[in-house]
């Protein structure tokens, strides 16, 4: 291959068709052939195939202008997602835990560092801690860390000890 990209343009010219190749610039750059199509043009006269009602129909509520479908509508049928039963509820005082991984925090502090949920927040590892924090056991840790947070999975507790760590509990 060359080093600058080559197009390649077809000319036909009668029966006979030949090639020439030509530098690929801003000035002679065209979409592929058969790959753009002219703009639908409706109401414009029966010889367009499209004249009239526009490919709209007779009459009825989709022909009329100012028409627009609201997702879900089924033309009146009674929608799907009113036929079906409600089912289970929202508990409202869920408990909900902000994740994070050994993995992320080997990798994001030095051997001695102290790991809470405001200097995690600081460093954009989670999100803002509204929620309470735990540490998942998934990856290595080699450093040793003081790591406080509010729940640690078994693994994740006996990697940080095993490291030299130690894994404070919050409230």
């Amino acid at each position: 291959m060359h080093e600058r990209a080559i197009a390649r343009f077809r000319y036909e010219n009668g029966p006979a068709i030949f090639e020439e190749e030509m530098a690929l610039s801003l000035n002679n750059l065209h979409p592929a052939p058969g790959s753009t199509h002219k703009k639908k043009r409706v109401g414009r006269g029966p010889g367009s195939g499209l004249g009239k009602t526009a490919g709209r129909g007779h009459k009825g509520q989709k022909s009329r202008s100012g028409y627009s479908s609201r997702p879900g509508f089924e033309g009146g049928q009674m929608p799907l997602q009113r036929r079906l039963p409600k089912r289970g509820f929202t508990n409202i005082f869920k408990k909900q835990w902000l994740e994070i991984s050994l993995a992320k925090i080997e990798g994001n502090f030095q051997a001695g560092d102290e790991v809470t949920p405001e200097i995690l927040h600081e460093r954009g590892l989670i999100k803002k801690a509204k929620h309470d924090l735990v540490i998942l056991g998934s990856g290595d840790l080699t450093k040793s860390l003081k790591i406080s947070a509010h729940r640690f999975t078994k693994t994740a507790k006996e990697k940080i000890e095993k490291a030299g760590g130690t894994a404070t509990q919050i409230g």
